[in-house]
Parts: structure tokens; sequence; C-alpha cells
């Protein structure tokens, strides 16, 4: 018997390719012109091969935000991931609770990111933020626009305030698909709740996990609105993420060739990362 094949749903995904295209791809290729060329008035350009990228690799500003953005992104895995297991382990799972925790934990995904570092920036202020304030009352010399720990320590609480959430969310639906059968078979035994959440809870989030440690990394490793907002990326350039800093070389400094150098490597150091972490977790998986 031959199967009949529905061609009418490409009249639904070849709108979505143009978009993509239009939105992703003609981007792209612009700044794949950029970094290979270089920029004069009256729109002139010269053709500068891989000078800008040779100039971005063996730049020490360059490593610096590398370094300050790798930092930032491990610390916030560290914090995040075991933050956001532990409270989708503690939220209840049937009952007038759940809707209400499910709300409490959307809304800081919902406040927009450039509303969440102005929101931060006056809560923290020394003088009249109410964390700021309260920190210098308690015996703490905090002042997160002139110390370097402090502003690390503040961008670090508002991203994970802003965006642990999206961690809970996740694990608890995971912790949702888990059928009952597996809780009874380990209350028959006697179980602890290490051992529950060892051998039951843990294996069945592995991969809810996998696409929240994806996402926080990307989001966490592409992150400037946030800190853009609460910090400008000081004191002095403490807090000047990889995009930061490119911004900075864009549009401060309007070096456009060196900037869209930066852009393509900043693209491929995420695309990289994402895929060699898939690829050892997808190979763990298999394994079992």
């Amino acid at each position: 018997m031959n199967k009949t094949i529905n061609q009418r749903a490409w009249l639904f995904v070849i709108p979505v390719f143009i978009l993509v295209a239009f939105n992703a791809v003609v981007p792209l290729m612009t700044v794949v012109n950029y970094a290979f060329q270089e920029t004069f008035a009256n729109n002139v350009f010269t053709w500068e091969g891989t000078r800008w990228f040779k100039q971005i690799l063996r730049s020490d500003r360059f490593h610096a935000a590398l370094g300050r953005q790798f930092m930032f992104t491990g610390v916030i895995l560290l914090i995040q991931i075991p933050l956001g297991i532990a409270i989708a382990l503690s939220m209840p799972k049937k009952g007038i609770g759940v809707p209400i925790c499910l709300v409490l934990m959307s809304m800081p995904l919902l406040i927009p990111w450039n509303v969440v570092g102005a929101m931060w920036n006056i809560f923290a202020l020394p003088e009249i933020g109410f964390l700021g304030h309260s920190l210098n009352d308690l015996g703490f010399d905090y002042n997160f626009t002139q110390q370097i720990g402090d502003a690390w320590f503040t961008t670090i609480l508002m991203d994970v305030w802003h965006w642990t959430s999206l961690v809970v969310l996740l694990s608890y639906a995971g912790l949702q698909s888990i059928q009952p059968a597996y809780y009874q078979a380990a209350e028959i035994d006697g179980a602890s709740k290490w051992a529950i959440f060892r051998y039951i809870e843990l294996p069945k989030m592995k991969k809810v996990l996998t696409i929240a440690i994806l996402l926080r990394f990307m989001d966490s490793f592409m992150i400037y609105t946030e800190p853009f907002v609460l910090t400008g990326g000081g004191p002095g350039n403490a807090t000047a993420f990889l995009s930061i800093d490119l911004v900075k070389m864009a549009l401060g400094q309007f070096d456009l060739g060196p900037a869209a150098a930066m852009s393509l490597i900043y693209f491929f150091i995420v695309l990289l990362v994402c895929w060699v972490f898939y690829n050892l977790m997808m190979r763990n998986e298999e394994q079992k």
C-alpha cells in the first residue's frame, strides 16, 4: 500500500525559512563582509583579508574580556543549576500551591532585560538602594559603582534572581514527568530521599537539565543589557564582558572591521562550546 505524502506542510515551513534568512542570514553575511574589509568615509572599502581576526586573537583586551566572560558564565552555572533543582524539588506536586508557585517562578522571566538592570541599579545603590544601604548598615563596605568585588557580586546576584526561574521550571517539568510507580517502588524498598534523587529523579531530569544548561550557557555567555544598565562594564573594565566590549569597539570606537571579526569569533566560540557540551551529554546518555 502506497503512503500518500502531504506536501502542504511546506506552505507553513517556507515562510519560517524566509523569515529566519531575513533576520539571521542576511545580517550575518553583512558582518562577514565587514570582517574582511576596512571601512572609510563615503562608503569606501578596502580588502584586509584575515588581518582583523589576527588582531583580535592576539589582543590582550579580547583575552581579558573572554576570561571575564567564562568566569561569569561558570559561576552562574554553578549557582543556578543546583539552586534551580533544589527549588524544583521543594515545590508542591499537586494542589493549589502548584499554579501559585509556577506563577511566582515565571514572574522574573517576564520582566524586560533593561528593566531588570534599572531595577537592580536602584536597588543596589549604596546611598538610597535597599540592598546597598542595608549592607552598609550591617558593617559591609559596599559600593558596586567603585569596588570590583561588589560589582561582580551584584551582577551575579541580579542574574541569579532573573534566570534561576528558567532552571526551576524546566526541572519541575522533568520531575512531573516521572511516573508515580517509581516513587512507590522506592518507598517499598525503603529508599532514602537522597537515593530517590540520585537514582530516580536526577536520571529522569537529565534531558531537561541538558536543555537548561545549554540555554543558561548561551544566555549568560551573550549577556549584555542587564550588566550594561547596572554597571556599564565598570568599575573600569571589571564587568566588561565580551558583548559589552564588542559594543564599545563597534559603536564607541567605530572600529567596524575589528568589531565584525570579534563578533564572528564570539559566535563560533558559543557554537563550539554548545556543540562539545551537547555531544558529551548525548554520548554519556548513549553509554547507559
